[in-house]
């Protein structure tokens, strides 16, 4: 990745989290002042941000890079450049991968390939259990200790289903302040599941997949965390119901946080009709109500953050029938306009309530508070994203970064564009584009 002339960049008019507009200067790696009038030298780089908005980073609590062992779908390098074009400075890797990332070997290897690749920060998501398969805990203090310092444990993808082993699991990360990423999906109520079970599923006649399969798992996993008093993250919440519990957790005092999708703001099982298995996910898209819930929830707090849940896949895992499909959609380039669309356009956001879903509250829970997810302030580090929230783009996947284009927004009109991304005062995008070659892999990188 080339760098760019310049690391000291002047903001003029721009509008930290929507509010009143100012110039920010940025200046070895961090927010050097803020003001009105300030002047630039020769050495600095300024951007007009008339109309634009500034945020903090965004920081993704659940994103998977396939890398190693399916690097056909992604890579660390695809998969981060996809994140900086999105607005993301920090991206937590998940630990389906092959092999699994259960040692503190697989760990370092992805964070290295993070560090060198230098988009966003890579922070491994460690296996809760060896190889994922539910059975006995992975090396969870190694992974904790290695120089990938993992907080986060998930067997996302799959659940751990054995209540003795989530509650092992919940006791032993309590001893380096660790979370429990739970894949909430009781498995014996899923066998052979393609869609959510429901009118649409009974009239298209694929196997469904019923609410209740989500909401058992997080009521249990939610009492066993007030029983050992230790922290659990529930991932990709997408029933009502699942949001009431929840809600009622948290009204008791306990240690829960939870993630809502971009698709699981925007995209309901109707999408299912045409049998396109660009819109096959897990879990699968739910009605409109429970699409309701889920920004009822993101907007009063019950649910903390938005994570992409970026699954990306090669053409021939999605360009086949329905029930042959792999589970997953591509989402870190087109996460923010999907909730300035769902959330912010609808008035039921602001944009420093997007700052805190999107950037200080999973970098919170994540433990990479110190780093991202900052105030905008003088002496914080320079993360951050400017955006144009006036733009609207057709969502052309063959034009994104990432190696798969199984994006369930193809051809949809989004607003919002993001303009430049910052790591650490850094330029990884600028207008609209990555800051080093526009070519990769013959994929033209905008």
């Amino acid at each position: 990745m080339s760098t760019p002339r310049s690391t000291r960049y002047l903001l003029t008019n721009v509008a930290p989290l929507g509010g009143a507009r100012t110039d920010v200067r940025l200046a070895e790696g961090r927010v050097a002042e803020l003001g009105h009038g300030l002047a630039a030298d020769d050495e600095t780089t300024v951007i007009d941000g008339t109309g634009l908005v500034l945020l903090p980073g965004l920081v993704d609590l659940h994103t998977h890079l396939r890398e190693p062992g399916r690097e056909d779908a992604e890579t660390v390098e695809t998969g981060t450049r996809a994140a900086a074009l999105g607005g993301f400075t920090a991206v937590h890797a998940m630990a389906n991968t092959s092999p699994v990332a259960d040692t503190a070997g697989v760990v370092e290897q992805v964070w290295r390939l993070g560090r060198d690749a230098g988009w966003v920060d890579v922070y491994p998501v460690g296996a809760v259990t060896v190889a994922l398969e539910g059975q006995r805990l992975a090396e969870l203090g190694a992974m904790a200790a290695s120089a990938a310092r993992v907080r986060m444990f998930s067997d996302d993808g799959r659940c751990v289903a054995d209540p003795v082993v989530m509650r092992r699991a919940l006791e032993y990360v309590k001893a380096f302040d660790g979370v429990v990423a739970q894949h909430s999906q009781e498995p014996r109520l899923t066998e052979n599941a393609q869609m959510h079970e429901g009118v649409v599923s009974a009239e298209l006649g694929l196997a469904g997949w019923p609410a209740v399969a989500e909401e058992a798992v997080v009521a249990r996993d939610v009492l066993l965390t007030e029983h050992v008093r230790s922290r659990l993250h529930v991932l990709h919440v997408s029933t009502a119901g699942s949001v009431e519990i929840i809600r009622w957790a948290k009204g008791r005092g306990i240690d829960v946080t939870a993630e809502v999708t971009p698709h699981h703001l925007f995209l309901t099982d109707e999408r299912a009709r045409g049998y396109d298995p660009v819109f096959k996910v897990n879990p699968p898209l739910r009605t409109a109500a429970d699409v309701e819930a889920v920004r009822a929830g993101l907007a009063d707090g019950t649910i903390d953050t938005v994570g992409t849940d970026h699954a990306p896949h090669p053409r021939e895992d999605k360009d086949c029938e329905w029930a042959a499909a792999a589970f997953g959609m591509t989402g870190l380039e087109t996460a923010l306009s999907v909730v300035q669309a769902t959330m912010v356009d609808t008035g039921r956001m602001s944009w420093a309530d997007v700052a805190r879903v999107m950037s200080t509250a999973p970098a919170r829970i994540g433990r990479v508070e110190a780093e991202h997810g900052r105030p905008i302030a003088v002496g914080e580090p320079a993360n951050l994203v400017l955006a144009d929230p006036a733009a609207h783009r057709v969502v052309d996947p063959r034009a994104q970064a990432s190696k798969s284009v199984n994006s369930p927004y193809r051809d949809m009109e989004l607003p919002g564009a993001v303009v430049a991304t910052f790591l650490r005062g850094r330029a990884t995008v600028l207008d609209g584009r990555l800051v080093g070659s526009p070519v990769h892999e013959g994929k033209v990188l905008a």
